[in-house]
C-alpha cells in the first residue's frame, strides 16, 4: 500500500467480526484507516433480507414474512439466509417423497388416474418456516454486540480533534498580505513533476 505512484481507483475494502484483533499498524493513516461499523439489521432489513432470499422461491400465501422479521431481532444476514434455507430443503425433500410415492404407485398401479393435487413443485408452508425456526439460532450474542459498540466507540474517540478551528486573521500572526501566492506555493509543496493529483 505503500510505494505506489498510481493511486487512482484502488479501493481495498474488508470485513470482519473481530476487529480487536487487526494488526494496529494496518490501520495507521494512509493504510487501512477508515472503519465502519455495520449493525445487526433492523425491522426493515431484515424483511429485504428475506424477501431477498426468497425471491425466486414459491411462498404459501399464508406465510407471514413481517412477522417473522418482527421476531428475529438481533438475527444476522446468515441466520435470516439459514433460517430460509432450511425452509427451502424440507419443502423439497417433502417433494422428493412425494415423486417417489407417485412413481411407485404409476409401477403398481399403472391404470390409475394421476393424484390431481400432486404438485413437482410445492410450496413452501408455514409449517416448514416452523420447523426451520425450531433450529434457528443467533449468531451473535449479546455480549459480543456491545463488545463492537465499544470497540467502535473507543476507535471514534481515539482520532481527530473534536473541537478544530482556524485561528482569525489577527491571531495567525501571518497576516494576509501575500496569501494568494503562498497558498499556491503550499500547494504545490509536496506535488511531485509528472505526479497525477489524486483529487481530480
Amino acid at each position: 500500500m505503500d510505494g505506489m505512484t498510481n493511486k487512482k481507483n484502488v479501493f481495498i475494502i474488508g470485513a470482519t467480526n473481530r476487529p480487536d484483533i487487526i494488526d494496529p499498524a494496518i490501520l495507521r493513516p494512509g493504510r487501512l484507516d477508515q472503519l465502519i461499523y455495520i449493525p445487526l439489521p433492523d425491522l426493515a432489513s431484515r424483511a429485504a433480507i428475506l424477501t431477498a432470499n426468497l425471491r425466486k422461491s414459491p411462498i404459501a400465501r399464508d406465510v407471514d414474512l413481517p412477522y417473522l422479521s418482527r421476531i428475529t431481532e438481533g438475527f444476522s444476514g446468515a441466520d435470516l439466509t439459514e433460517i430460509c434455507q432450511r425452509a427451502c430443503k424440507l419443502a423439497i425433500r417433502e417433494a422428493i417423497e412425494a415423486e417417489i410415492r407417485v412413481e411407485r404407485q404409476r409401477q403398481s398401479q399403472p391404470d390409475t388416474a394421476m393424484d390431481e393435487d400432486y404438485d413437482p413443485v410445492p410450496e413452501i408452508r408455514k409449517d416448514h418456516f416452523e420447523e426451520a425456526m425450531r433450529f434457528a439460532r443467533r449468531s451473535v450474542s449479546d455480549n459480543d454486540i456491545r463488545k463492537y459498540e465499544m470497540f467502535a466507540q473507543t476507535l471514534q474517540q481515539s482520532r481527530g480533534f473534536g473541537n478544530f478551528r482556524f485561528p482569525t486573521g489577527s491571531q495567525s500572526g501571518g497576516g494576509s498580505q501575500g496569501s494568494g501566492q503562498e497558498g499556491r506555493d503550499q500547494g504545490n509543496l509536496y506535488r511531485e513533476e509528472g505526479e497525477d493529483d489524486l483529487y481530480q
